[in-house]
């Protein structure tokens, strides 16, 4: 085997394993934002934001920032049901804006 050949089997090697690793790190940080969530939502609300992240991710992203910010501040007592979870990302999902320009 060449040296060339060897530095790049290293290379690609490093590479494999720090994939790897980010990978471990997102899905570490996506278990623990559900395990977060899991404490302030019901059950019918968890299903439906899990639904609108197969759809839609950065509203799922926004919905769930506004979520335990509100939260962490106090603002939410006990668990969210489905309709506040409704309320929550119709605000959520009316902020944006379309310009359509016909020429």
């Amino acid at each position: 085997m060449s040296e060339e050949n060897f530095e790049e089997l290293s290379q690609l090697k490093e590479n494999y394993f720090r994939k790897q690793k980010e990978e471990q790190k997102r899905l570490q940080a996506e278990m623990q934002l559900n395990s977060m969530v899991k404490s302030v939502l019901t059950e019918e609300a968890r299903e439906r934001l899990n639904n609108v992240r197969l759809v839609n991710k950065e509203l799922y992203l926004n919905a769930v920032q506004a979520i335990l910010y509100h939260a962490r501040s106090g603002n939410i007592e006990g668990k969210l049901s489905e309709e506040q979870l409704k309320q929550v990302l119709a605000q959520l999902g009316s902020k944006k804006d379309f310009k359509i320009k016909r020429k």
